[in-house]
């Protein structure tokens, strides 16, 4: 059996009513595409039960439909009726599904609550981790249909782990190889305009997310390890590194896989890095502290910056970035720490053009380095951003002390 087309039904009034967006139709048409899945169609519809006839036209030119959304407890959550009278079976209790969700609920599985474990007769169920519905799949003639909860916290996991590997099975797809590019700094319609400039035939392909995109290459895998190779060498090496990566977690792993320990001293970024450092559970084992010094007074009277450095090259100056950091080091007691001070906007300081940043980072006995960089502006939260990104970036290098820094950020383009 050939297994090559597939649709999405997105099922939410909150939706269709423009209150949030999709974030299913990008993760799903991704993987599938991968996958060498065409993606037919992907349909937001309210929940008012138009999803029966939705499912009746997609049936007609699909071998796989995902739903999302419509499992819950509520009148309004019709998914699974809609799917059961589609494929002509009727709904029963899974009693291991009700004995999984009365673990969860306890006596509150009386009444609606009830309705999550029955599923289309013959369906098999999906586990759900984050939530009470539990998703399932089934065929309706010869179209496989997946149904998931809407919530995303709930879906992608169910996603990646169950659904994933399922179409990875089934024969009639090509698979196509592709490679993914963690990138940093660098803007989607610049990663866009260089990617088009790259004499090749690979496919490119971008995704936006928190303090970074991700960059897919489609093709011959050794055509694909040289173009990457050839953008590196146009932005600077760190800036694109292989695999779903983070600066931060670069940063953290090797802090922790060395048993390091580090602190920030932060004037523009109020504190970002010091958040970002200590979202992941266990921080404190690499983590020591951080100083918020935005105004002058905190520099002088707890980093320890000279009077006489402020006075002559300003707060944000490579000169300060470096004695902020060795306050915060020895007020730590870390083995190394980092600061940041900048212009993050709207209007210049000290003379200084938004987006310039200086980092100062020391280390036990090491000698201090700082650097500064010119960002380009996307306003003050795009500054911030891209400040503690630069800063996690540095950080590693620093700590390996594999090359100056001002070398390295020398070959940084288009940040």
């Amino acid at each position: 059996m050939n297994n090559t087309t597939a649709s999405l039904i997105v099922i939410g009034s909150e939706l269709t009513r423009g209150i949030i967006s999709d974030k299913h139709g990008q993760l799903v048409s991704r993987e599938l595409t991968k996958l060498g899945y065409h993606i037919s169609q992907i349909v937001a519809i309210p929940d008012d039960g138009t999803i029966e006839q939705i499912l009746h036209a997609l049936l007609k030119s699909n071998d796989v439909i995902i739903i999302t959304g419509g499992l819950g407890p509520t009148s309004d959550d019709m998914t699974r009726q809609a799917i059961s009278d589609v494929a002509g079976r009727k709904l029963v209790k899974n009693e291991a599904a009700y004995s999984r969700l009365y673990k969860r609920v306890g006596e509150r599985i009386h009444g609606a609550n009830e309705k999550q474990a029955y599923f289309p007769e013959g369906f098999e169920t999906i586990l759900n981790p984050n939530g009470t519905a539990e998703g399932f799949y089934g065929y309706a003639g010869n179209t496989l249909l997946i149904s998931l909860p809407g919530p995303p916290r709930e879906m992608e996991p169910m996603f990646r782990t169950n659904v994933i590997p399922l179409l990875s099975s089934l024969t009639g797809h090509e698979y196509k190889p592709c490679l993914e590019y963690s990138t940093f700094l660098i803007a989607e319609a610049k990663l866009e305009e260089l990617t088009n400039d790259v004499d090749s035939s690979i496919s490119w392909g971008t995704r936006f997310q928190d303090y970074r995109i991700s960059l897919y290459a489609e093709g011959d895998k050794a055509e694909c390890e040289r173009d990457m190779g050839e953008l590196q060498n146009r932005c600077g090496k760190e800036l694109i590194v292989p695999g779903d990566v983070t600066a931060l977690s670069a940063l953290t792993s090797y802090l922790r896989e060395n048993g390091l320990t580090i602190a920030t001293a932060e004037s523009c970024t109020g504190g970002l890095c010091a958040m970002l450092l200590t979202e992941e559970a266990g921080s404190s084992v690499y983590f020591n502290g951080s100083v918020v010094s935005y105004a002058p007074a905190v520099k002088e009277g707890v980093l320890g910056v000279k009077s006489e450095t402020i006075n002559t090259f300003g707060t944000v100056s490579t000169q300060c970035a470096i004695e902020m950091a060795e306050g915060a080091l020895k007020k730590t007691n870390s083995d190394y720490a980092f600061s940041i001070t900048g212009v993050a906007g709207p209007d210049k300081s000290e003379g200084k053009d938004v987006g310039t940043v200086c980092f100062g980072f020391a280390g036990k006995n090491r000698e201090s380095e700082c650097v500064m960089l010119k960002f380009t502006s996307w306003g003050r939260a795009s500054i911030r951003r891209k400040s503690a990104t630069a800063a996690f970036l540095l950080a590693r290098c620093f700590i390996e002390h594999k090359e100056n820094l001002i070398d390295i950020t020398s070959r940084w383009h288009y940040i």
